[in-house]
């Protein structure tokens, strides 16, 4: 097919005019200044005008950029593979997620006994525009009743529902304030225990997103008369999530007053008083989950004293006395457990690369490792409910590498092996890729991991390069299906995902590495790969581009400030920038235990340290920047991207016909969740930017 010729990208560039004001503040002794504060306030008519004015100035350069057709048709035949999700089991019903190779959204199925599968929830049937999304939903123990949540325009506020699985007729909902709720179901399927919001109206206007309760509710009931089962007392950061053991007995509680992991559990024997009694209360870095397994053993996976993960396990009566199952080990990870038919089958992590083990449940002693499909990353695992007459030996989990899109394989303990339950629905040609780990050392000599997919074992010749990582709050990600890492390899380029401290690849003390105090490890991490990447001649610094939203925003945003001479074009996506007034905005208190907060003296010298928007200067060559943000995110504000790009429209001394600086927003979309195709419009605009910056054909 060829493709319309592109307009011709503008001769001349001229930024919208920004007021900068002769802001500053003293702040525990230092002068802090903020010329754009005015940028913060949405309802300024100058922030509107500006606004509005980069959308022209953005899609004026981005939809001029040449390749986009042929770039979008790709990203559309790369996503039609579609995705599968594990099965969860009830009473011989399988229920699941699929997205077929033309649908905007996964779409719940539910599988019958007979082997006959019917759709349970299509949320582009409830809402055609694309603009509703489905945050989570949990089959009752009978697996008569559904609940879901489904959040609208990207706010992720979380609407929960009850369906009737036999018949798809709506039993209740919407309740509102459920965000990030998990849903616990009592046998027999009339109650069930979630989270929460208080009403915000009875709130301080600071705290209108916080202040969450875990209920007892019965379905059919108003919500306002729900039981008020915990929080009360707690800060009111906390966040909560709950399980049930499958006999309706025991309700573990975890919860945790900020992103850090500092868990807390409680547990409730429902058969006896009900009250929720302590298994283990916060403590800084200690990370903790349970849950009753059908042997009815309490198993707490922890980083209590091992900071790679181990398994304890206690009586629920007596929860405090823990008894150590299963070790640490000193080079991979203990990610997860799942009880499978008196066996344990743990799952690992070595350096971000998955791994499954059988062990016996009662000693905890290793029997054997389950084979995998290859070096990929496993998500979710499942076992059939006591409920379910057949396969109780099996275990189903999915699977995806950098060229599988999301599978479904299981494993018998009967015969020893794993194979296909379900692959992605999709059929897609695909490019021939080649992939690898690489070592190398960052700036303190500490030994990072980068995984590097390319269409050449070694480098032929330098090329546009993709360097993109996270870097932060405990976060790992290892191998991994993606249309934009595929689109970029098979046009000749490097893409590169590194495995900074800052996240759980090397377990918690690499956790520790990275934040805080630890910070600028994380952007150390980052430089020193785009400088192993080029000393081995995969690309030079004219050719590198880095791309990362959210944390890895701030990262690729520090990598810009610090180093502006090693990269050629950044996409910087619902980023944080500013580090001084972050905690003021939506969910930035959270967030205080991972970077330090600008209230304590010393913490604001950490974060000035590397702050983006405080360390940009005038007469430096920028390199040319995208800044992509989301108007109903309600996790980082768009402020912080809109006040930096002011900051660099102003200050970069960079011819802006070659390298520009542009924001680009959206609205009635939010901070994750996204239709597939606002996910390939967001990605031609990215991707389509960098390879102008770098000089690759599309």
């Amino acid at each position: 097919m060829t493709e319309a010729p592109s307009t011709p990208l503008p001769a001349t560039i001229t930024y919208p005019i920004a007021e900068r004001l002769n802001l500053a503040e003293q702040i525990h002794g230092r002068e802090v200044a903020d010329p754009y504060r005015w940028l913060e306030d949405t309802a300024d008519p100058r922030t509107a005008e500006w606004s509005q004015a980069q959308d022209v100035l953005a899609r004026s350069w981005l939809d001029a950029m040449p390749g986009r057709g042929r770039l979008g048709e790709r990203l559309k035949e790369l996503m039609r593979t579609g995705s599968v999700s594990t099965p969860t089991w009830r009473a011989g019903r399988a229920f699941f997620a699929r997205r077929g190779p033309e649908q905007d959204h996964p779409v719940v199925m539910v599988r019958e006994s007979d082997g006959t599968e019917r759709v349970l929830l299509d949320v582009s049937a409830l809402d055609p525009s694309g603009r509703t999304t489905l945050d989570g939903w949990s089959p009752s123990l009978e697996g008569e009743r559904l609940a879901y949540q489904v959040s609208i325009g990207g706010n992720e506020h979380s609407l929960l529902h009850v369906m009737d699985v036999a018949t798809g007729e709506h039993v209740e909902g919407p309740i509102d304030r459920c965000r990030y709720s998990s849903i616990g179901w009592l046998p027999g399927g009339d109650e069930f225990y979630y989270v929460r919001q208080l009403d915000p109206a009875l709130l301080p206007e600071d705290e209108k997103l916080f202040h969450r309760r875990v209920w007892r509710h019965r379905v059919g009931t108003d919500p306002d008369t729900d039981l008020n089962v915990h929080g009360d007392g707690q800060a009111h950061t906390f966040y909560y999530s709950l399980n049930l053991s499958h006999d309706g007995r025991w309700l573990v509680v975890s919860g945790a007053p900020s992103t850090l992991k500092h868990d807390s559990v409680w547990i409730a024997d429902l058969h006896g008083d009900g009250a929720l009694v302590p298994v283990v209360l916060t403590e800084a870095g200690v990370q903790c989950s349970a849950s009753v397994a059908r042997d009815g053993r309490l198993y707490l996976h922890t980083n209590h004293g091992a900071p790679r993960q181990r398994l304890c396990v206690a009586d629920p009566a007596n929860p405090t006395e823990w008894t150590e199952l299963i070790a640490e080990e000193p080079d991979s990870v203990l990610d997860g457990v799942r009880w499978l038919n008196g066996d344990l089958v743990v799952l690992r992590t070595r350096h971000a690369v998955s791994e499954l083990h059988l062990h016996d449940a009662a000693t905890g002693a290793h029997k054997q490792e389950i084979p995998l499909p290859g070096t990929g990353s496993l998500h979710g695992m499942s076992v059939v409910d006591a409920q379910t007459p057949h396969d109780q030996d099996t275990l189903w989990f999915g699977w995806t590498d950098f060229v599988t899109p999301q599978s479904v394989f299981r494993f018998s303990k009967a015969t020893g092996e794993t194979v296909l339950h379900e692959a992605a629905p999709g059929r897609v040609e695909l490019p021939t890729v080649t992939t690898q780990q690489i070592a190398y050392a960052s700036k303190d000599g500490t030994t990072v991991h980068m995984f590097v997919v390319s269409g050449e074992q070694k480098p032929d010749l330098p090329r546009p390069a993709l360097l993109t990582g996270y870097g932060g709050f405990a976060i790992g990600r290892g191998p991994g299906y993606s249309a934009t890492t595929l689109a970029w390899v098979e046009a000749g380029g490097v893409w590169v995902h590194v495995s900074l401290r800052g996240g759980d690849e090397e377990g918690e003390d690499w956790h520790v590495a990275g934040m805080r105090a630890n910070k600028q490890n994380v952007f150390d991490d980052f430089h020193a790969a785009a400088e192993r990447l080029i000393r081995d001649g995969w690309t030079t610094p004219q050719q590198l581009s880095i791309m990362g939203g959210s944390n890895g925003g701030l990262l690729v945003g520090a990598a810009l400030t610090q180093r502006p001479e090693l990269y050629a074009a950044v996409v910087c996506s619902a980023p944080l920038l500013d580090m001084v007034r972050y905690e003021k905005f939506l969910l930035g208190r959270l967030w205080a235990d991972e970077y330090g907060s600008a209230g304590v003296a010393e913490e604001l010298g950490w974060l000035l340290s590397y702050s983006p928007y405080h360390r940009v200067v005038t007469d430096v060559e920028y390199p040319s920047v995208l800044f992509t943000v989301f108007e109903s995110d309600s996790r980082v504000d768009p402020n912080h991207a809109r006040k930096m790009c002011a900051a660099l429209q102003h200050a970069s001394s960079s011819d802006p016909t070659k390298h520009p600086v542009l924001i680009r927003r959206e609205t009635e979309v939010g901070h994750a969740g996204r239709s597939v195709s606002r996910t390939v419009a967001l990605a031609v605009d990215q991707l389509t930017f960098l390879a102008n910056a770098t000089g690759m054909e599309l």
